[in-house]
């Protein structure tokens, strides 16, 4: 679902598709089957999303790669808004897979995203992943678990735990 004016950067022909009536009723769909609709899109598209997720509430969204922030550091404003601007539907969760576009995992580089998303959606609404088998490329799963265990170790123990374990079953009926 991730639309971006670079076409290098796009997999979608044209902005705002999920706005079509063609595209709802679809969507609609989802509710129906308890499933959960799972987009990779980018910051710009998140007041988008926030129309869809408040036109579906019984439709569960997990923001993959939490916001695509791939354009950059100096984004990190505009990412940051819209994140937040997303989080105000309680049927939107993000997952991490931060796809970062210099493709470092340290808990340096990715503490800032990680620290806002938690912020903006709460420990409930936030759930921890990686890309592998792309993300081994350029890091170890050890080196991604521990940067995110890092920087959550300031939430209780109880809070840590949801983060790693009960929103994956929550989210995904595992």
């Amino acid at each position: 679902m991730n639309y971006h004016p670079d076409p290098a950067e796009t997999y979608l022909a044209r902005p705002e598709v999920s706005r079509t009536p063609e595209w709802r009723r679809g969507f609609r769909e989802l509710a129906k089957r308890g499933l959960s609709f799972d987009p990779q899109l980018y910051y710009p598209q998140m007041s988008e999303f926030l129309e869809l997720a408040r036109d579906f509430p019984d439709v569960q969204i997990i923001l993959n790669h939490t916001g695509m922030q791939v354009d950059g550091a100096e984004h990190f404003g505009a990412w940051k808004k819209g994140m937040h601007q997303l989080a105000q539907a309680p049927n939107v969760a993000w997952i991490s897979g931060l796809g970062m576009g210099d493709w470092t995992w340290t808990t340096f580089s990715i503490r800032p995203y990680v620290e806002e998303a938690i912020a903006a959606f709460g420990v409930g609404r936030s759930m921890f992943a990686t890309n592998f088998p792309v993300d081994k490329l350029f890091s170890s799963f050890d080196a991604i678990l521990n940067a995110f265990k890092e920087i959550t170790i300031a939430h209780p123990h109880e809070e840590r735990l949801a983060l790693f374990h009960d929103n994956a079953a929550r989210f995904y009926r595992l």
